[in-house]
């Protein structure tokens, strides 16, 4: 087993391929003590990014377009690394980041998520307020505290990421099919968070760099619609026992966000 694998999801990535940024992940990845792989879901691109990664990546992972959910879940499922790293391609948040995170890595903290906290650098306002009503709504409904869900930079165990999926109901691996169009689907991460949370396993929020990175896959009312609906769909889940709820209090400390 090695001992990171780092996944990024891409769809229609050739452009930002072209650019140079999965060389610049790569040779970040192979300057480092450590047995790594680093792996690219194709999420059904309709360009050349499955053809142009493959002369970069380790391995690269072809599915029906699904969505970055299905991706993430792909690449989880297919990682052989005791520690799992996801990063977008854009690189809002840069790869040389990344130690931030493995560095809190440990038989106590096995979630590590990249936090913007509120403040988003170069954002519009319009992504700001979307930003802090999820946050609100998050506690609100399903007792999530955490300020920054939707970072794509994220590391966590194999183990742990291999558990939550297995619990989770709204994304569970079995319910994901194919889609049309650019979906950020952010209930993902919302959910595995959440079923994280459940499981007992510690949560750290670290402050990362990061900067806004225009795109159209991101449409705000579509987006904001889309996250109550999930919201509320876990909510029920919930509701109904179908998640996981500790017989006895975990061990592990409680959960620390910044």
């Amino acid at each position: 087993m090695t001992e990171l694998s780092l996944i990024i999801p891409a769809y229609n990535e050739a452009s930002a391929i072209e650019a140079g940024k999965l060389t610049r992940v790569a040779t970040w990845l192979a300057a480092q003590a450590l047995d790594a792989e680093l792996i690219v879901v194709d999420d059904g691109s309709q360009d050349a990014t499955a053809i142009l990664a493959q002369t970069v990546a380790d391995q690269v992972i072809r599915i029906a377009h699904a969505g970055k959910a299905a991706a993430i879940v792909a690449g989880i499922q297919a990682a052989s690394g005791k520690v799992i790293l996801f990063t977008d391609m854009d690189q809002a948040t840069p790869i040389t980041e990344a130690p931030k995170l493995l560095g809190v890595i440990d038989s106590w903290t096995e979630v590590a998520i990249g936090s913007r906290g509120l403040v988003r650098e170069g954002a519009p306002l319009g992504r700001y307020l979307l930003s802090w009503g999820q946050v609100a709504l998050r506690n609100l409904l399903i007792g999530l505290k955490i300020a920054d869900t939707q970072c794509g930079f994220k590391a966590m165990t194999r183990t742990a990421a291999i558990e939550i999926l297995d619990h989770l109901q709204l994304y569970h691996p079995v319910r994901l099919g194919t889609i049309q169009g650019p979906s950020v689907t952010s209930g993902f991460d919302v959910e595995f968070l959440f079923v994280a949370q459940r499981l007992g396993y510690r949560i750290q929020e670290i402050p990362v760099l990061w900067r806004y990175q225009e795109t159209r896959r991101v449409n705000l009312i579509n987006d904001a619609w889309r996250g109550v609906r999930d919201l509320l769909h876990i909510l029920m889940a919930d509701l109904h026992g179908k998640y996981p709820r500790l017989s006895a209090p975990s061990t592990r400390p409680e959960n620390k966000s910044i």
